[in-house]
């Protein structure tokens, strides 16, 4: 059975989508699972990448996980490398501005233009607006002049601050690590005025229809990365300390953070 194996959700850089693509050939090799890496760049839709019954191993963003009715199947969360993830299976979004903009505070932004990825992203959106809802008031229910999205991917908001498009947008902060890491020139164009609180990060999922046997396959292999002596430098180009189980309960936080903001009436950051 062959298998595919995608990293589209933090194929942040060309560099990083290499990195990627190495990394999944070791997880075939540890595995002992056939994976065929593929391109699926944007503007594919990820939902049809999540949804396909030969899929072995893609990244897919707990927002849309806990709202899916027919889950894939987990197989193995990243921990990203960096004292802010303090080894856990987390990340936050970095709500950066360009370098040169005026903006010290992010309460400076407001009236600005605000960009987002998409609804069903949780670094994109749902954090976000978690981060924005205790700025808001009778007095002042809208922060943002504009809103402007859906920009769909971190590189695309980044790109969106660069060129003035946006005055502050959100930015996955693991996709920006690796930015940092493989084109720091990039990066160096944008800061963070602030950061959201943490939350579970995407994982790794394997198709619904995987045989069990593969997925604990897969699952193994993952989970002994962060201790492979052969994988010291692609740890380091991926920016990661390992991989740890899936704690599904965990991601119960996205939920709450989404209805938490509906019940205020704030169903969109602006």
């Amino acid at each position: 059975m062959t298998l595919v194996a995608n990293a589209r959700m933090y194929a942040a850089t060309p560099a990083a989508a290499a990195a990627w693509k190495l990394f999944f050939r070791w997880l075939a090799d540890k595995s002992g699972v056939d994976l065929a890496v593929i391109d699926y760049a944007f503007p594919a839709p990820l939902a049809a990448l999540w949804s396909r019954p030969d899929l072995g191993a893609a990244f897919m963003c707990g927002f849309p996980f806990v709202r899916s009715q027919y889950r894939p199947k987990p197989l193995a969360a990243p921990i990203p490398a960096g004292a802010r993830y303090a080894g856990r299976p987390v990340y936050m979004t970095d709500l950066v501005v360009r370098a040169d903009a005026p903006y010290r505070t992010l309460e400076d932004t407001f009236g600005g233009r605000l960009g987002y990825t998409v609804e069903d992203s949780h670094s994109g959106y749902n954090a976000l607006r978690h981060h924005l809802l205790p700025y808001r008031s009778s007095l002042r229910p809208a922060l943002y002049g504009k809103r402007i999205g859906p920009l769909y991917t971190p590189r695309r908001v980044l790109e969106a601050i660069i060129d003035g498009t946006i005055d502050l947008g959100p930015l996955d902060g693991y996709a920006l690590d690796l930015t940092k890491r493989h084109e720091p020139a990039v990066a160096q164009r944008v800061r963070t005025l602030a950061t959201t609180d943490p939350a579970p990060i995407p994982f790794l999922i394997a198709s619904a229809d995987c045989p069990d046997e593969i997925v604990h396959r897969l699952r193994s292999a993952l989970l002994s990365f962060g201790d492979d002596p052969r994988c010291a430098e692609l740890r380091d180009a991926l920016c990661l300390a390992g991989f740890a189980p899936v704690v599904e309960a965990d991601y119960a936080l996205i939920a709450a953070w989404d209805q938490e903001a509906q019940a205020a009436g704030y169903s969109c950051p602006a």
